[in-house]
């Protein structure tokens, strides 16, 4: 921790906050932890108190009166839209007697991308801002804290201060200096490459995909999108996490952040992906369709990414979370990170233990998963 003693506190959720104090904290390279995407997350009704996402960001101010590093943190009261699975953990501590939520997550609601999680203006206070989120878990007597997919770099802090580390595994693709989707290909095995051209072949017979940005996403189109996101998660999670003012809300504020891809039959679009753009980043959030055509969705989700992703000469597609057919489109096995506190030590020692088992799991599922990536070996 700093060697100065800091004052933190809890804001009144993302919106309270001056939109740049939060991105002189965010930076700009990642757009899930900016300010916008973060109030208008708010704002639409999608993470607030009522949907069990309860906003209220931790602050350490700087001499100047200004945020000099904030936690996106929120209040659960579950462990829905996490993609950080704690159930057992929940179960085992209210079983113990214990209640489990609410719980205090630092996180960006929803969504499995890792980036920063202490947005620190000064590198210093970074340090602080853990001791803060470790004094609102205590002061409140709340089982746990957790900090979900946060950028490796911030790993160090973390295991400083004693907190408990978690290992996952997420697909992405990486561009290796490709100057076209057919320059990508060279790289996979032959048997690879031709069954990723037959699958885009039968994904595409008789449809046109448009990649939309900026002022060219109309309400006509978020309405299109809307239906196709409702269905995939009325199929995945029971009902859909973000609200449809959320989509206004973002092609609004975040044009130019957004590319939306719309894969049409006769002028009408029947599928699309909603994927995010980032310093060297494409990120694909949201998919879903009206009609079931076969390979359409790696079309869409994968192969047009990796696409747009060589067209804007950025370095990765991170596509979401889990999915091992990944490995087959050409994305390979990454390791992502959470760490946890828990201030109960009996608690805390069943965890640890359990954390020790699972990452020797993961370890050896992405030895065996890197083994069958269809890159050609040794070229």
């Amino acid at each position: 921790m700093t060697s100065q003693p800091v004052t933190a506190r809890i804001a009144d959720g993302v919106a309270s906050i001056a939109a740049a104090d939060w991105d002189a904290c965010a930076g700009s390279g990642n757009p899930f932890v900016s300010h916008a995407f973060l109030s208008i997350l708010e704002a639409s009704g999608s993470a607030t108190a009522e949907t069990g996402w309860q906003p209220l960001p931790i602050v350490v101010d700087g001499a100047d009166g200004r945020p000099a590093a904030i936690a996106p943190a929120y209040a659960k009261s579950h462990s829905q839209g996490e993609y950080v699975f704690d159930h057992g953990w929940a179960d085992a501590w209210e079983r113990a007697g214990g209640r489990y939520y609410p719980k205090l997550q630092i996180a960006v609601p929803f969504t499995p991308v890792p980036g920063p999680r202490l947005l620190a203006r000064d590198p210093a206070m970074a340090a602080a801002l853990i001791g803060a989120i470790e004094a609102v878990t205590d002061q409140n007597r709340l089982s746990s804290a957790h900090v979900t997919f946060l950028d490796e770099r911030e790993l160090p802090l973390f295991e400083a201060a004693g907190w408990l580390i978690r290992e996952g595994t997420q697909f992405h693709w990486k561009n290796d200096g490709y100057a076209s989707f057919e320059d990508f290909l060279a790289a996979l095995s032959s048997r690879k490459r031709k069954a990723i051209r037959k699958e885009r072949a039968a994904a595409l017979d008789g449809l046109t995909v448009r990649h939309l940005t900026g002022d060219e996403i109309t309400e006509a189109h978020w309405d299109a999108f809307w239906d196709f996101y409702q269905d995939t998660g009325s199929r995945k999670w029971g009902r859909p996490y973000l609200t449809r003012d959320f989509f206004s809300m973002l092609g609004a504020a975040m044009s130019d952040k957004v590319l939306l891809m719309l894969a049409e039959r006769d002028g009408q679009p029947i599928a699309g992906a909603l994927n995010l753009i980032g310093a060297d980043t494409l990120y694909g959030r949201y998919w879903g369709c009206r009609e079931d055509v076969p390979f359409l969705h790696f079309e869409l989700c994968y192969y047009q990414a990796i696409d747009a992703a060589i067209a804007r000469g950025l370095a990765r597609v991170e596509a979401g979370a889990q999915g091992e057919h990944k490995l087959a489109r050409g994305y390979a096995p990454v390791t992502t990170w959470s760490a946890h506190y828990v201030p109960d030590a009996g608690f805390r020692r069943a965890v640890a233990d359990y954390l020790v088992r699972e990452r020797e799991t993961v370890r050896h599922e992405q030895e065996f998963l890197g083994e069958m990536t269809p890159f050609r070996r040794g070229g």
